[in-house]
């Protein structure tokens, strides 16, 4: 009997580019929880997808030499490929050039604008290309963009807008009244601090200064900027219609269980999409949940380095259900998790290779060796043997229990660590009863018999359990123990493999431990092999990667120039300023003065290693206080496309006080 629908979906990837493995933990991560509850009875409809509008993917086309369109196909059909790679249960791969969703996002768009919730206005604003928004000048952060940490520049242009201040107290009234709709709780007090509380601008919703997008059918010129564009397809893609026609299954689907996400895009999910459907008349998603980030822990990823994480690349090298264990057992709840060769040979060798696959094979080869593979419970413990039965069979009957209440909380780590505990068990329960020894005495044949079976049981449950998460894995291990997996209702109860049923004769190693030196060898010779081969290559690799185009400024004379102070200054003394998580406050010595400059450059230098630095500094700009803390000059700093900075400083020996000219 079915416990009820569960639609989940997770971000629509963004086809600029091969998801590199943090983007693929999203897909396995909202997998896990769709095979889960669909065993735990419940009707699970999965949604995944691609976002294929915007300025970045015409930008990309025209270097490619290609139109959008075909861009994106090839891109999609690569993500659609990883995906399916990595054994991902999804039911519907929606994508954003589907004729269904850009039609109704015309129709939705219009909608909205005769309603009054859309005006037609002109936008002047500071501008993040990476991220395609718009901020006031009291949005920024420290003068940069608040989501990505990268520069913005000033643009114009003609727009339309979203009235977003018109259903902020709703929204706030509904979050406060439901608890659980944004997680993890340290999100949903971001999003109520940070921008619903201080009062909401309204949104752009359209462009003009691309065509890559859904034109806005009644205003030539106009195109659909992304997000009433991208998150529309939570709806689209199950068949709403914005005349009231909706299907069936839209009817059955929504409002969506989850929304599976990742924290960078979170503002989008909790304040703009639920302002969208409330304007629109629909019920809002049951729940939001921005998962951490997936981050390498040897170094940034660069694909001219060659050294970029890709999840067909790990699979190649430790199987897809090693790298699914790997990215759900190492992401924590809220914090973000690290990723490194070592970090999952390491894994591989001590979770998968000794708990798990030692247990399966010593367990199959002793039944093998003992009784030609007949498993059967015997009954014949004695009162000491049954205390260490009962401590067994209770963990085993009582862990689908504790795992579902973790999934519950989405607590998808804690939830195969509690698989694991069983397993761990079984072997501890090995070490306890020592079979070898049983063995040796004819007369305790039958408990010999006994403990085999409780251990092939427990096994039994523990990949019954494992399969949402290591669904190959599972199958494999049922396989070799002759019998199915059982359905969540089915592992309360222990002792339900049959007695007198046969194993395999000849256990497959489930997982073969790994040398680290071997596997990192390999690593090298494969980023080595993505290097670009040429010089040319090479060249055009750190065109795309290492140089980087900024918007041309407007023209300035000579006696423009001639207005800014450049000079070398000497940190004497530096500290972290109260209150901010990015801002340091210099002392600086300029020739026979010493001036306070406020940098947001925390984030890359400790105050420690501040001092003693040589850095160009711009002397006469007008005194500004940030964070409360006078700042008198500006410290020159370079920035690559991530937003990382570094502080320019002289090539040579050079005194404080320096002119640069």
């Amino acid at each position: 009997m079915s416990k009820g629908k569960y639609y989940i979906t997770t971000a629509i990837a963004y086809t600029s580019g091969k998801p590199h493995i943090g983007n693929s933990y999203e897909i396995v991560l909202a997998d896990s929880i769709a095979r889960f509850k669909r065993k735990d009875g419940y009707d699970v409809f999965f949604q995944t997808g691609t976002d294929e509008h915007g300025q970045k993917i015409e930008i990309k086309a025209q270097e490619a030499g290609v139109t959008p369109k075909q861009y994106v196909d090839n891109v999609a059909g690569t993500i659609k490929d990883l995906w399916n790679l990595m054994d991902t249960s999804y039911d519907k791969f929606i994508r954003t050039t589907d004729t269904y969703h850009e039609k109704q996002v015309q129709k939705i768009f219009k909608r909205l604008y005769e309603q009054g919730d859309i005006y037609k206005g002109a936008y002047e604003g500071m501008y993040c290309t990476p991220c395609e928004s718009f901020w006031t000048e009291s949005q920024l952060a420290d003068g940069k963009c608040p989501d990505c940490g990268r520069d913005v520049k000033p643009a114009k242009e003609e727009a339309y807008f979203f009235k977003m201040s018109k259903y902020a107290d709703r929204l706030i009234a509904h979050i406060n009244e439901h608890p659980e709709f944004i997680q993890p709780v340290s999100r949903k007090n971001e999003m109520m601090n940070n921008f619903l509380l201080p009062g909401l601008q309204d949104l752009c919703v359209s462009r003009t200064s691309f065509k890559w997008g859904i034109p806005v059918d009644f205003d030539e010129g106009h195109v659909v900027y992304v997000w009433l564009d991208a998150l529309t397809n939570y709806i689209t893609g199950i068949g709403y219609d914005c005349d009231g026609n909706n299907t069936e299954q839209y009817k059955k689907l929504w409002p969506a269980d989850l929304h599976l996400i990742g924290k960078d895009i979170i503002r989008f999910h909790t304040i703009y999409w639920p302002i969208f459907l409330m304007a629109l008349g629909e019920e809002l998603p049951k729940q939001i949940f921005g998962h951490p980030w997936l981050l390498q822990g040897d170094g940034k990823m660069s694909k001219s380095k060659g050294n970029v994480l890709y999840a067909d690349d790990l699979a190649d090298f430790f199987g897809v259900d090693a790298v699914r264990y790997f990215v759900l057992h190492e992401m924590p709840f809220e914090n973000d998790g690290v990723i490194s060769w070592e970090l999952m040979v390491e894994r591989l060798n001590s979770d998968l290779a000794n708990t798990l696959g030692n247990l399966v094979n010593r367990t199959i080869s002793m039944s093998n060796k003992y009784f030609d593979g007949i498993v059967a419970d015997k009954a014949a413990a004695s009162e000491a043997d049954k205390a260490l039965d009962d401590d067994l069979k209770a963990i085993a009957a009582g862990t689908y229990e504790r795992v579902r209440k973790k999934m519950e909380d989405l607590r998808v780590a804690d939830a195969i660590s509690e698989i694991f505990v069983l397993f761990k068990r079984c072997n501890k329960y090995i070490d306890e009863t020592e079979p070898w020894v049983l063995a040796k005495d004819e007369a305790k044949a039958d408990r010999l018999s006994e403990v085999l079976y409780h251990l092939v049981e427990s096994i039994v449950i523990g990949a019954s359990l494992l399969e949402p998460f290591m669904p190959a894995t599972a199958e494999k291990i049922a396989a070799q123990l002759n019998t199915s997996l059982r359905g969540f209702e089915e592992l309360t109860a222990f002792g339900q493999y049959p007695s007198g049923n046969k194993v395999t004769e000849k256990p497959e190693i489930l997982f073969a431990r790994l040398d680290v030196k071997e596997v990192l060898e390999k690593a090298e010779a494969l980023f080595e092999s993505k290097k670009p081969e040429t010089a040319e290559e090479t060249q055009k690799e750190a065109a795309l990667e290492d140089v980087i185009d900024i918007e041309a400024k407007p023209e300035i004379s000579y006696d423009d120039f001639a207005k800014l102070q450049f000079q070398v200054g000497e940190i004497i003394a530096c500290e972290e300023v109260p209150k901010s998580k990015k801002l340091l406050c210099s002392k600086v010595r300029i020739g026979s003065q010493v001036k306070q400059i406020v940098s947001g450059i925390k984030q890359y230098y400790s105050s420690e290693e501040m001092v003693g630095k040589k850095v160009m500094v711009l002397v006469n700009l007008k005194p500004a206080t940030l964070a409360g803390v006078v700042s008198e000059g500006m410290l020159l700093c370079a920035e690559d496309k991530d937003g990382n900075l570094a502080l320019m400083t002289p090539e040579k020996a050079m005194p404080a006080g320096a002119e640069i000219c």
